[in-house]
């Protein structure tokens, strides 16, 4: 199935898991009057890589809501983390689960560091999540929207249709409001996160 991801800025074609075109919202449309439409706002980007998989997905416990009372509801790191993986390893795997969840919801499209954990690995392949080699320069401390943002090279048509929409009005104003204004993320042509 055909569907367009429009923007005021920009539009994307998927067909499947790949970019079938790229242009203005009316062009692909009357190119293809039978796609399916998703509009969104802000600017449609190619996604964003966060230089810190293994911190983020193995060395930090993202509690389940249901935790709230005991352990809150912001992810825990540190010797904390390390203790209540010590004491129940299978929190690892649903922790994960979430993690990954948290880093689409910033429209994280790719993740780098090694992933030593089959439970970590197995959360990000899942929803198909890329993996990259990490940045000779790690920008500032563990974050969903580590400063400054890493963008993923420019779309292309024949690409994967890996990206995500962030709810600003240009690239300027991502940088300054960070990743947390992502309304869309999708990866293999799937809708993995939407925040509206």
């Amino acid at each position: 199935m055909l569907t367009i991801h429009a923007t005021d800025e920009g539009s994307v074609l998927v067909e499947g898991d790949t970019v079938a075109a790229l242009g203005p919202y009316e062009e692909l449309a009357a190119a293809h009057p039978s796609a399916r439409v998703r509009r969104w706002p802000g600017v449609l980007t190619p996604g964003l890589l966060n230089p810190y998989g293994p911190e983020i997905l193995e060395s930090t416990y993202h509690p389940d809501p249901r935790e709230a009372d005991e352990f809150g509801n912001v992810p825990i790191g540190g010797q904390r983390a390390r203790e209540l993986f010590a004491a129940e390893p299978a929190r690892l795997g649903p922790s994960a689960r979430r993690g990954v969840q948290r880093l689409l919801a910033h429209g994280t499209v790719a993740i780098a560091g090694e992933l030593r954990s089959k439970a970590a690995l197995d959360a990000a392949r899942g929803v198909g999540l890329a993996f990259a080699g990490r940045p000779q320069r790690l920008p500032g401390p563990v974050s969903f929207s580590p400063k400054p943002l890493v963008l993923l090279p420019q779309l292309a048509v024949g690409g994967p249709a890996r990206f995500a929409v962030f709810d600003v009005e240009d690239r300027a104003d991502l940088v300054r409001r960070g990743a947390s204004t992502c309304v869309a993320t999708v990866i293999g042509g799937r809708l993995v996160h939407r925040s509206r």
